[in-house]
Order: C-alpha cells, then structure tokens, then sequence
C-alpha cells in the first residue's frame, strides 16, 4: 500500500480510514509513505508478485500506470486504487467506476474484481487511461485601447469640446441601449486547422476549422471514440477507431491528457488504442 503525499496533505482523515479497513481486512499488508514521486516509484518497483495500492488523486494514478508501463509491467499487473482529493482532482478515477467513498474504496480493494482496461498509446510512448482533448489556440490579441477621450494640456478651448463631444456621445448612446462600433468589436474564439484521421480514412481537414476535438478510450469496447466538432452550428463529426493521427502546421497543437497538464506543442501525434492493455481493482459490479 502506497500513499501518495498529496493525499495526506489534502485529506489525511480518508487517509488514515482507507488503511484502518485495509488493515483490519489484511493484516500482513505492508503500508510505505512516500514521501515522493521516486519513493513512489520505488515502493513499486519492489512489489513483486503483490498487488499494489495506491492511496491518492488522478495524477497519482496517471504516475503509477506510466511507471508501470515503461517498467513493462503494467500489463501484469492488477493495481488497487483509493481514490483520495476534491471532485475535480478525482473525477478520471470517477469516471473508470471507483468508489470516491474511502471506506467503499478500501472494500473494494479488499472484495473488488480486477477488470481489463483499454489504453491510449501515443507514439512517443505516454499513454492515456481516460481521453484527451485538443486545447483551443490563444484567440488574436484585443486592439490596443484607443486614446480617444484624454485631453492632452494645452489644447485650445474649440478642440477641446470636440474631444469632449467625442467623448461623451459615445456614452450616452450605450445608455441607450447601442453600442459604438469599436466597444462592440471582440476578438473571435479561436478555431483549430487540424488534420485528423481515423484508422487512415480522413474525418476532418484544416480546410474545415475545428471548435473541438476529443479522443477517448471507450472502455470495453476495444475502439477510441473521435469527435470533431467544427466551428459555427455544422453537427459534430464522430469515429471509433483503432488509431487516430492528428497533424496540424506551423507551431503545432497544445493538447490536455486526462487530468494531466498541458502537452505540446506537436506537430503530429498518433494514439493507439490497445485493448485490455492494464487492469484495475473494480466493484464487483462495476
């Protein structure tokens, strides 16, 4: 049993309740607090032939299954989780089907079944347990404010009600409910100009600007699911697929990996999805 640091720092009472039931309902097993993520590392890598726990968030989990995989150990390996943080620092452990209750969570690891899961592999070799999705780009820059309206000093007295007429008339007409032209003026959101395939047949081009694009793996089965949502009302375009490439120009695309942070920039980038590629501790009817 491995607990994660930052789970005793953010809620160390469902810390200290998780391994109470864990050690009342299995006595020889053994606890180490890391006291990072090399400790982490290598209290794993000395598991053997038991099972690990890990008490701790969603990035915990992300370190666990990423060290397991480039040990090439993961696919042997049935890991245990007690999901420990706020909502959002859970919600990949949530959405995989484990109790966020620590006293639930630590029962399942003790009655729980061990379920095969699907993984995302990009061909750099960091993996994905939940999906991804595209970050939009950084809409253009807002024009620099205008000027119009100051009073420079000195300005003779018939320039000067000029500027103030300038200024006030503006006002007064969006008390009125309008809006001069340059306050109405707001940068567009941003649209990506990626290329995006689905097991090599073409589901979007950068001829057709996309709002959004996400990849997940659609545990169980054995296909990622592709969605492609273009810029305005046009509907989404959708792909399950064993292999999705994604390749945009010039600076390349930012992308956000589970609950991780933020990837890139990349030119392009294939996942593949491998079937029952690691396996979790699940409720017996999860």
């Amino acid at each position: 049993m491995v607990v994660d640091p930052v789970a005793r720092l953010t809620d160390g009472e469902s810390v200290r309740i998780a391994r109470d039931v864990l050690r009342a309902g299995s006595p020889g097993m053994k606890l180490r607090l890391a006291d990072g993520v090399e400790d982490t590392a290598r209290a794993l890598a000395r598991h053997g032939g038991r099972r690990p726990v890990l008490i701790g968030n969603d990035r915990a989990l992300l370190r666990t299954v990423r060290f397991l995989h480039d040990e090439r150990d993961l696919e042997r390996t049935a890991l245990a989780v007690v999901p420990v943080g706020n909502g959002p620092s859970v919600a990949l452990a949530r959405s995989l089907g484990l109790p966020l209750d620590a006293v639930a969570a630590a029962r399942t690891v003790l009655r729980g079944g061990t379920r095969p899961l699907d993984l995302l592999v990009d061909d750099e070799g960091d993996v994905v347990l939940g999906g991804l999705r595209v970050e939009r780009p950084a809409p253009p820059a807002a024009p620099a404010p205008s000027r119009q309206g100051t009073v420079p000093p000195g300005l003779p007295l018939r320039r000067l009600c000029h500027t103030l007429a300038r200024t006030v008339l503006p006002q007064t007409a969006a008390r009125g409910g309008r809006r001069p032209p340059e306050a109405s003026a707001r940068p567009e959101p941003a649209a990506h100009r990626l290329r995006v395939e689905a097991d090599g047949a073409l589901l979007a081009g950068p001829d057709r600007p996309l709002a959004e694009l996400s990849v997940r793996a659609d545990q169980g089965g054995g296909l990622a699911e592709v969605v492609a949502r273009p810029a305005g009302d046009a509907a989404p375009l959708r792909a399950r697929a064993r292999r999705v490439t994604v390749t945009a120009s010039g600076d390349g695309f930012r992308y956000r990996p589970d609950a991780d942070g933020l990837a890139g920039p990349a030119v392009t980038r294939t996942w593949t999805l491998r079937p029952g590629a690691w396996h979790l501790v699940l409720p017996p009817d999860g």
